[in-house]
């Protein structure tokens, strides 16, 4: 099948889409995973083979929660192929949206090996996980694979279906109004029941903490701020309407700290946004990793910090996936994206102009000082349009001679990408999570430019020390 004229055209169309075409490319996936499934069922499952029995201790090891999320995703797929508009699950059957259902244990029963095809699944996960960061230790990478736990989980999945009781109704989690999302932000899905978990010693935060740094030398902590409080919106009113809620920070934190210990974790905890001085300082003494991103990091009278201020507990980064790109912010796009969304209006958009061409003289004056730029060039923002090579290189090398313990350059940093991946507060109006790289993983060593961008960062992890920090 892979050989036909079919699939060959079907590949090459979706590897030249200018963007990720998520759904034609799980089709894709999903029809020569099930073939290579049946071929484990015949070859292995039912021969018990030491393959077959390796399967057989995954799936005991993950017990209730693996099986949990594999009925949901065969229960999706069967009642969606019986009713092409059943895309969430308060839309099937009364008796499917229970899992406890004496009718959802008749389907586990009946499709068996449809539920064993998603925990199959899961398990392949965990072996190329498992190999991708045995590579990376073998080849002398201390930390390996940088996870991230995301902030939340689907309003309308797997989680919510098979753990209802952990999540508070009534209400959403986002963010209040700021210059990047002046409406705020509404993330749609809700907050979590902190009773509920209490009550069950936290089984669920702790698993996915665990789970999440199996393989892996670092795990971020996506919006680090929910261990202390999350900002609640009530149906039906916007994200301006929302009010924050306190949350049971100290146990979090202390749950955090010792799976990090036990699995040899570093943990990095996002804190950025409306941080107070309270939660760094918690963080910082359990040993967690502030976040430092270049845009934000200002002294008392608004100047951005020299690269020696930075503190030494923490990641310094150029940008994150919801901020702009560097090239991005100087060329200003995000700024251009967001008018063409109509998350700005006209007024809106020129005053955010205004800010960063302050903004970028500001950049442009702490890199002269501390001599990062040739003597001879610009020293006017304006007389820099757009991110040159000098400048990258400057601002590549003040980050890495941070004496921060971790440096992270987006992939889109180093290759100068202008668009960022997402763009908080729209959906359908940009592509999120649809932008491709410029390069491949294999052109970032035979491609020539690609090969200047890696040459430059790896100049500046040798000038500063970094290669040789613990």
């Amino acid at each position: 099948m892979w050989q036909s004229a079919a699939f060959q055209n079907s590949l090459d169309s979706l590897r030249a889409a200018p963007f990720v075409e998520y759904e034609r490319v799980a089709a894709l996936k999903l029809r020569f995973l099930k073939l290579l499934f049946l071929d484990f069922l015949r070859r292995d499952w039912c021969t018990a083979s030491p393959r077959g029995r390796r399967f057989q201790v995954f799936l005991q090891r993950e017990g209730a929660l693996l099986e949990n999320f594999a009925v949901y995703c065969a229960l999706d797929e069967h009642l969606h192929s019986l009713d092409p508009q059943a895309w969430i699950w308060p839309q099937w059957p009364a008796a499917n949206q229970d899992p406890a259902s004496a009718e959802v244990a008749a389907f586990r029963k009946k499709h068996w090996r449809r539920v064993l095809f998603y925990q199959f699944l899961q398990w392949q996960i965990d072996l190329q996980l498992a190999g991708a960061q045995s590579y990376a230790r073998d080849r002398h990478l201390s930390i390996g694979l940088y996870h991230d736990l995301a902030l939340a989980t689907d309003s309308f999945g797997s989680d919510l279906w098979a753990h209802r009781p952990f999540y508070a109704a009534g209400c959403r989690v986002g963010a209040p109004p700021d210059d990047f999302s002046p409406k705020g932000q509404d993330w749609g899905f809700p907050p979590p029941n902190v009773r509920h978990h209490r009550e069950d010693g936290y089984r669920l935060f702790a698993e996915s903490i665990r789970k999440n740094c199996r393989h892996g030398g670092a795990l971020r902590i996506d919006h680090v701020m929910r261990l202390f409080r999350l900002y609640w919106i009530p149906d039906g009113s916007d994200a301006t309407q929302g009010a924050y809620v306190r949350e049971s920070s100290e146990d979090f934190v202390r749950i955090l700290a010792l799976e990090s210990v036990r699995n040899q974790v570093v943990v990095i905890g996002e804190d950025l946004g409306t941080v107070e001085p309270a939660v760094r300082e918690t963080l910082a003494r359990f040993g967690i990793l502030s976040y430092r991103l270049f845009y934000f990091e200002k002294n008392e009278r608004g100047e951005f910090r020299r690269h020696e201020e930075y503190p030494r507990q923490a990641l310094v980064s150029s940008t994150t996936h919801d901020l702009p790109t560097l090239a991005g912010y100087w060329a200003e796009a995000d700024i251009a994206a967001r008018r063409a969304a109509s998350t700005i209006d006209d007024a809106e958009f020129r005053r955010q102009s205004e800010t960063r061409a302050a903004e970028k003289q500001k950049m442009l004056d702490v890199l002269f000082a501390q001599q990062l730029l040739p003597p001879g060039a610009p020293r006017i923002a304006a007389a820099w349009p757009e991110l040159s090579g000098p400048l990258h290189d400057a601002i590549v090398g003040f980050l890495a001679l941070t004496p921060s313990q971790l440096l992270a350059i987006n992939q889109e940093d180093l290759t100068k990408e202008l668009h960022q991946q997402n763009l908080p507060s729209t959906t359908w109006q940009y592509p999120n999570w649809g932008r491709k790289m410029r390069f491949t993983v294999e052109q970032l060593r035979t491609d020539p430019e690609a090969r200047g961008y890696a040459a430059m960062f790896r100049n500046w992890i040798e000038r500063s020390g970094r290669r040789n920090r613990a």
